[in-house]
């Protein structure tokens, strides 16, 4: 496999922000590292979009708010906290890349992107709120929040916590303005947290949390990337995973992933959504490839040898 000279877009997972320190200070230096891995895309001469998830950010913010929400200093609404962990994470990502391409000798500008995804309100998930969010509450505390319409449910004996909806992405407000970005030579972060999801054409911000993995695979399509790259923990999807017969995945199909998906292999929540955006990127791309691999492996993709699971139509 060689990645040189294509667009490509590579969607963070959320250890590569937030390890074990939390503050503003841990999650720079996290950032730094990341960034380490990321410029040598550039290296390869790659035009680079990335997109991050948000997760415990954005539960940290909710967090916050709620610490100090006052009628004078009311908390803020779900799609303000997702643009407002965009712009911090965004803002950390940006100046790391800056500084480890000018430590390359490489000129280049970085710009973070404000991204409003646009998603159905008519979309079945609103029926069904699943995504959790927020703090783990007791059972009298949470059905004292559902009294004001909130939808809260118990999360594996641990509390209860609200759960909002997590609809699919349908498109990508500012697509023309990232693509405008990359054509003139500029790497770009976007998509932060699956981005803000927003309804109408009026654009109007809805309570909802948009998976990280299917915006970046619609931003990928948007943009026509030649590849797709998802960040993960392990450096290859795996079926039979923990068990003695465990086996590594090289290079699939979408058809044999289907095959893998449908017998359960994947956990919902953990790699089932990238598995899920990655079948769907290859559907919609035959000619191109998706990448399922860890950060680290990042580096050896200007390399001929196989790098992570590489899954094609």
């Amino acid at each position: 496999m060689i990645i040189m000279g294509k667009k490509v877009v590579v969607a963070l997972g959320g250890n590569a922000i937030l390890s074990n320190d939390a503050s503003a200070k841990g999650q720079q230096e996290a950032l730094i590292q990341t960034a380490k891995y990321l410029v040598q895309l550039v290296q390869a001469g790659n035009d680079l979009i990335i997109s991050h998830g948000n997760g415990p950010q954005v539960g940290n913010l909710l967090l916050q708010q709620q610490a100090a929400n006052s009628e004078k200093n009311p908390a803020m609404p779900l799609d303000t906290c997702v643009a407002m962990t965009q712009g911090s994470i965004g803002y950390w990502l940006s100046n790391a890349m800056s500084n480890e391409l000018a430590k390359s000798g490489i000129d280049k500008q970085v710009a973070t992107i404000l991204t409003q995804v646009i998603v159905d309100e008519n979309d079945p998930a609103f029926k069904n709120p699943s995504k959790p969010v927020g703090p783990f509450l007791s059972k009298e505390e949470a059905e004292e929040e559902m009294g004001s319409g909130a939808t809260f449910k118990e999360d594996a004996g641990r509390g209860w916590r609200k759960v909002v909806p997590s609809p699919k992405p349908i498109d990508i407000h500012e697509a023309n303005t990232i693509n405008t970005l990359v054509d003139n030579d500029v790497v770009t972060i976007s998509c932060g947290g699956g981005g803000i999801p927003v309804v109408g054409k009026s654009l109007q911000g809805i309570e909802a949390v948009i998976d990280k993995d299917f915006a970046s695979e619609k931003l990928a399509d948007l943009v026509q990337a030649d590849t797709f790259i998802i960040l993960t923990g392990v450096d290859n999807v795996y079926i039979n995973y923990g068990k003695e017969n465990e086996k590594k995945l090289e290079q699939v199909t979408v058809e044999e992933l289907e095959k893998y998906k449908d017998q359960g292999h994947f956990a919902p929540g953990s790699m089932l959504p990238k598995i899920e955006a990655a079948i769907s990127f290859a559907n919609n791309n035959p000619d191109k490839q998706a990448i399922i691999t860890s950060l680290e492996n990042l580096g050896k993709m200007d390399q001929s040898e196989t790098v992570g699971t590489v899954i094609t139509k």
